[in-house]
């Protein structure tokens, strides 16, 4: 699955369109008690990697029902919030069907 922030693939022609997709993931951060700030920075910053992650399959996986065999256009979102320890992160493109041009 070819996943790209651009409108368009270089060396690809998009034949088809299949919708707008997303996907969505919410983390909380663990509890610490440790009042390091590297450590929280830390935390936050794997918390962080893990929702992205997390979201940018459920696109995939959404893109893939329909077909695709690529994503164009793709937003990100992220939320935190530091009282919660939350983390969202939201990615929305276009679920696409390209062939090579050569």
């Amino acid at each position: 699955m070819i996943l790209t922030t651009t409108n368009s693939i270089e060396g690809f022609r998009i034949i088809e369109y299949k919708g707008i997709v997303t996907g969505v993931s919410v983390n909380v951060r663990k509890a610490s008690f440790s009042f390091k700030m590297e450590k929280y920075y830390e935390s936050v910053e794997v918390t962080m990697n893990e929702a992205q992650e997390q979201a940018f399959q459920k696109l995939s996986d959404n893109a893939a029902k329909l077909n695709a065999n690529a994503v164009v256009g793709i937003r990100l979102d992220l939320e935190t919030n530091s009282n919660s320890g939350m983390t969202m992160v939201s990615v929305t493109g276009t679920a696409v069907h390209v062939v090579s041009e050569k």
